[in-house]
C-alpha cells in the first residue's frame, strides 16, 4: 500500500498542474471507484461525481498521512482520494489513450499549462474518490500538507498529524506511548496515533532505532521514544527525495515513474540477508497479516 512518502510524491506532482485549474468533463467508468462518494442527488454516484464537478476550480492539493484532498475554489467541498492498494492518479495528454485499470478521467484546463487529463487507475479496486466536505481542525491548525487554512477534509479527520506535519505534537505523541501496552510497531501502524507509516517505513525506522518491533511502547524510555520518532522522520524524508518505494508498477508518480527507494532498505524485505550493521542475518516474523523484518542482535527485545 502506498505510504507516505508514495502520497506525497503524487500531491507533489499533481500540484502544479490541477491548482487553478478548471475541471472541464469527468468520465467515471467503474462506480467502484467511487465507494466513498455520497450522492446528493436522487442519481448514480457517478452521475452525481461527474455534474458537481464540472466547471469547478481546485484551489490547492493537500495531504494528511495516506489521504489526499483537493479543495474547491469558492465551496467547502473537496475531491478527496485515499490509493488503497494500488490506486494511481496520473497526469496525460488531452485525448491521450485509456489507461490499464482506469477507472475514473479528468478534462482540466489549466491557466498556465493548457489542457491536461488527470487519470485515476486502480487495479486492486481498493483505493476511491470523493466529494467530501471540509471540516474545521480540532487544533486550529493548517489541515495537512499544502494548504495553510484550518480545514480538513472529514474522511481524513480521524487521523493523527503525520511525523512530517509542522503541527504534529512529540510530546503529546511521547505521552501517548506511555499510555500504550501494545507493541510499538502497532502503535506506529496505528493511524490513529501517528498517520503516514505503513508497513515498510516501521520496519524501517525501528531497525535504524535498534528498537525489538514488539517491544511495548509504554516501556519506551524518552530517549528511546525521541530516537524512534527521529528515525521515523528520516526515514520518510529520504523515501521522499528517492520517489517512494516501487516493488511493482503498482507504485508509479504521476508520470508513470516508479521511486527507487527499495534499493535503500536495510530491514523490510531482506529476511535471511546480512544486518548492514552487525552481520547477523535478519529475520521475518508474522505479524497481524502482515511481516516484521528486523535484526535479532541489533533489535534485542528487553
Amino acid at each position: 500500500m502506498p505510504e507516505l512518502p508514495e502520497v506525497e510524491v503524487v500531491r507533489s506532482g499533481l500540484a502544479p498542474a490541477l491548482i487553478g485549474a478548471r475541471i472541464t468533463g469527468v468520465e467515471v467508468h467503474d462506480e467502484r471507484a467511487l465507494t466513498r462518494h455520497v450522492a446528493v442527488s436522487a442519481t448514480s454516484r457517478g452521475t452525481d461525481f461527474e455534474a458537481r464537478l464540472t466547471g469547478s476550480a481546485v484551489r490547492a492539493a493537500v495531504r494528511r498521512g495516506k489521504f489526499l484532498w483537493f479543495p474547491l475554489d469558492g465551496a467547502a467541498d473537496a475531491i478527496v482520494a485515499h490509493l488503497g492498494m494500488s490506486g494511481q492518479m496520473l497526469l496525460r495528454a488531452p485525448g491521450a489513450a485509456p489507461e490499464r485499470h482506469e477507472r475514473i478521467r479528468f478534462s482540466i484546463e489549466h491557466p498556465d499549462h493548457g489542457e491536461l487529463a488527470v487519470v485515476f487507475a486502480d487495479q486492486r479496486t481498493f483505493g476511491s474518490l470523493a466529494i467530501d466536505q471540509l471540516v474545521p481542525t480540532v487544533d486550529g491548525a493548517a489541515g495537512g500538507f499544502g494548504d495553510p487554512l484550518p480545514v480538513v477534509a472529514s474522511q481524513a479527520a480521524h487521523i493523527a498529524r503525520d511525523p512530517l506535519d509542522p503541527a504534529f505534537d512529540d510530546g503529546a505523541f511521547r505521552a501517548l506511548l506511555r499510555r500504550r501496552s501494545s507493541a510499538i510497531k502497532r502503535v506506529l501502524l496505528d493511524q490513529t496515533a501517528v498517520s503516514g507509516i505503513g508497513n515498510i517505513y516501521a520496519d524501517e525506522a525501528l531497525w535504524a532505532a535498534r528498537v525489538h518491533p514488539e517491544t511495548l511502547a509504554a516501556t519506551l524510555s524518552t530517549r528511546a521514544a525521541n530516537r524512534v520518532l527521529a528515525e521515523v522522520r528520516a526515514v520518510l524524508a529520504k523515501a521522499l527525495t528517492e520517489g517512494g518505494t516501487s516493488f511493482d508498477a503498482q507504485y508509479v508518480n504521476v508520470n508513470g515513474e516508479a521511486g527507487y527507494f527499495a534499493h535503500s532498505l536495510n530491514a523490510y524485505g531482506r529476511h535471511g540477508e546480512p544486518c548492514a550493521r552487525c552481520g547477523t542475518p535478519l529475520v521475518r516474523v508474522s505479524f497481524t497479516n502482515r511481516s516484521s523484518h528486523f535484526c535479532r542482535r541489533c533489535q534485542r527485545k528487553r
